[in-house]
């Protein structure tokens, strides 16, 4: 230690053997402050000296931290005045980024230079949510921390770590966000506009995606991503416009489902699993049966990217939710409409009255000019 410090180094010795937290915490400060006023200019062995020193300093400090508010803000004073600090004692900048309370670790984690790739990984894995969010606002982060930090599965991590120009993020990372983005439209818009985000992810992300999302996404993107990204929502509704429009037999599960009526096997958990099953042709004929309405009413509620009106015939067949959601579904070939977008139509569901929906069926029953079947 420099000359101007020689002089207390017995007090530090004498305050971590048994001194009042108060003491400490004033010999703390003053080594702080020491280090601080020629920081730039000290050697790897005066560094190594002042570590040492603020590392045990740290660690008494945090024993009595744990009732003692005034412990706790001087730890959160020091990580602040530390963390800008390329010079600043490694081991004591680690003891800081681990303390449980973030207020204390948050500057050194979102700023300190001494935190390598190895301290933030374990902290990624190991810390609070609000640790990781700390992290993942630092300028800089590798993909192997990014890794670290999206495997937690926080989605206020995935966002933070989006909004992040500096963050560069893996393939597997963002396969992770996109699954995310399924139930979050502000980390899908976020995600969306990332130039480093795969183009098989990008279609991913938008072919799950509301209409609500693909307008902000279209609103947000910048210049050089913009086509792309119309391109992609282009090619996003097409493909789901081509399964739900495209050419249908319907003689085959029309004799398919009739047979099973007569026989009084057509019901509810029949039509659940040609839903689950995918079974485009025979879940409109059932679901048209037990509606007691007709494939020309129900075939375009099917076709509709809106669920609305297939609601209404789900309600009007008294199917409970699970089908309703399974039918909903089955206008796909593949993939699923999002936790999120299913909540909103489970919601809408519980609104519709049998009563309401049977008037409705009917009432589309004659615009569609097919003949009526009795109820």
């Amino acid at each position: 230690m420099p000359p101007a410090g020689q002089s207390i180094v017995v007090e530090i010795e004498a305050a971590i053997a048994g001194g009042s937290t108060a003491k400490c915490i004033e010999t703390a400060r003053r080594v702080t402050d020491l280090f601080l006023l020629s920081a730039g200019h000290f050697d790897d062995e005066q560094i190594e000296l002042f570590d040492n020193v603020l590392e045990r300093l740290v660690k008494t400090i945090e024993l009595r931290a744990i009732a003692d508010i005034s412990a706790r803000m001087a730890l959160a004073e020091m990580s602040t005045q530390l963390a800008p600090i390329a010079q600043a004692p490694p081991s004591a900048v680690r003891q800081l980024a681990r303390n449980d309370e973030i207020s204390i670790a948050a500057p050194v984690l979102q700023e300190s230079a001494r935190l390598g790739d190895d301290d933030l990984v374990d902290i990624a894995r190991t810390k609070s949510e609000q640790h990781l969010l700390a992290v993942a606002g630092r300028w800089w982060l590798k993909e192997v921390v990014t890794d670290a930090l999206i495997f937690r599965r926080f989605a206020s991590v995935s966002r933070r770590l989006v909004g992040n120009p500096g963050a560069r993020i893996s393939a597997a990372g963002f396969a992770v966000i996109v699954a995310q983005a399924e139930n979050d439209p502000e980390l899908a818009v976020e995600a969306g506009i990332r130039a480093d985000l795969p183009a098989v992810l990008r279609q991913r992300l938008l072919t799950s995606a509301t209409e609500a999302v693909r307008t902000k996404l279209l609103e947000h993107a910048p210049p050089h991503l913009f086509e792309e990204i119309r391109n992609a929502i282009a090619k996003a509704a097409a493909s789901a416009d081509r399964e739900m429009s495209r050419v249908r037999d319907f003689a085959t599960a029309r004799q398919f489902v009739t047979k099973l009526k007569e026989k009084g096997g057509l019901n509810e958990t029949v039509l659940a699993g040609f839903a689950k099953q995918r079974k485009y042709e025979e879940t409109v004929v059932a679901l048209a049966e037990l509606a007691h309405s007709t494939i020309e009413v129900v075939r375009p509620l099917m076709q509709s990217l809106r669920h609305d009106g297939l609601l209404v015939a789900c309600r009007a067949a008294r199917l409970n939710w699970n089908t309703a959601a399974a039918v909903l579904e089955c206008r796909y070939s593949s993939g699923s409409l999002g936790a999120a977008e299913l909540a909103r139509a489970k919601t809408e569901y519980a609104g519709i009255t049998a009563e309401n929906a049977r008037r409705l069926m009917t009432f589309w029953q004659v615009r569609s000019g097919a003949p009526s079947r009795p109820n």
